[in-house]
């Protein structure tokens, strides 16, 4: 039996080179894998904000849904508490989730909604044509720094840490296997997944060269070890200098958020019989 066909025939418009291709086809390669050993991929939405990295919604054929920019994150969040079944991934970018929708991304790690959150990080606002975004190294020169920016760049792992993510990743777009592995192992955690992806911007930034020198992968230690998580996650190129670690840094086992909602609403419909009627319209 033949599998679904996964891309769909959406003219693909990003640019040759860009790290997009890999996380789209490491996300077809997973979806295949789930189909094979018996996932309904009806039961897996993707969502996406506003920038490049949103035009994946168009090329996997899976149900999927479009936010605006920094939004993705808390409609994946009403999806999944509105039907704890779904599994449900969302692609966002590094100045989409990083600048405006922050806040979006630190409560749905403080809630642990289970949900695998992929951060396309290319470091540059790649679709308005090269503005600096919260992740852009010290010093960035784009269209609106053209001296240079004078701000470090933010570490969205040691926020995710703090946040109370409960899988914290890093992958890079030109180490495929890695990549599958870490992604694979966010869709299959219960709880809130993270995964920061350095994303070559072959336009706009490309920083090939310099992650092909500083990135190293993580030696073996307890991932549930959240003391020595947070030395590893603070290996990040604040001085354009430092090693960059690649692979899993955090994972630990916590109630999610979604299924103390369903819990609380069973709970509810037995004292308000609105909340009853509520809840057999969603079965």
């Amino acid at each position: 039996m033949n599998g679904r066909q996964l891309i769909t025939d959406a003219q693909n418009t990003w640019c040759p080179g860009c790290g997009n291709f890999t996380i789209q086809h490491t996300l077809k390669t997973i979806l295949s894998e789930m189909e094979k050993e018996g996932t309904n991929l009806d039961d897996v939405v993707i969502l996406s904000g506003i920038g490049c990295h949103a035009k994946i919604a168009d090329y996997l054929n899976i149900n999927s849904f479009y936010a605006i920019h920094g939004r993705a994150i808390p409609v994946a969040s009403g999806i999944k508490c509105a039907n704890k079944n779904l599994k449900v991934i969302c692609c966002v970018g590094d100045g989409d989730a990083y600048a405006e929708g922050l806040d979006h991304l630190i409560f749905a790690a403080k809630r642990n909604i289970d949900i695998t959150v992929i951060v396309h990080n290319n470091r540059v606002y790649g679709l308005t044509t090269g503005q600096y975004t919260p992740t852009s190294p010290l010093g960035f020169k784009g269209k609106s720094t053209p001296l240079g920016t004078l701000e470090y760049p933010l570490n969205p792992l040691e926020l995710m840490l703090a946040s109370g993510a409960t899988y914290i990743a890093r992958g890079y777009t030109r180490k495929m296997d890695l990549l599958k592995t870490l992604i694979r192992g966010a869709i299959n955690h219960k709880g809130f997944a993270f995964i920061d992806v350095l994303q070559i911007c072959a336009t706009f930034f490309n920083m090939t060269d310099y992650y092909n020198a500083q990135i190293y992968e993580l030696p073996t230690y307890d991932r549930s070890n959240a003391s020595i998580a947070c030395e590893k996650v603070k290996e990040w190129d604040y001085n354009n200098k430092a090693p960059i670690s690649l692979g899993l840094f955090y994972q630990r086992t916590a109630p999610t958020f979604d299924e103390q909602f369903q819990h609380q609403m069973s709970v509810k419909s037995e004292r308000y019989p609105i909340v009853k009627e509520f809840l057999a319209l969603r079965q």
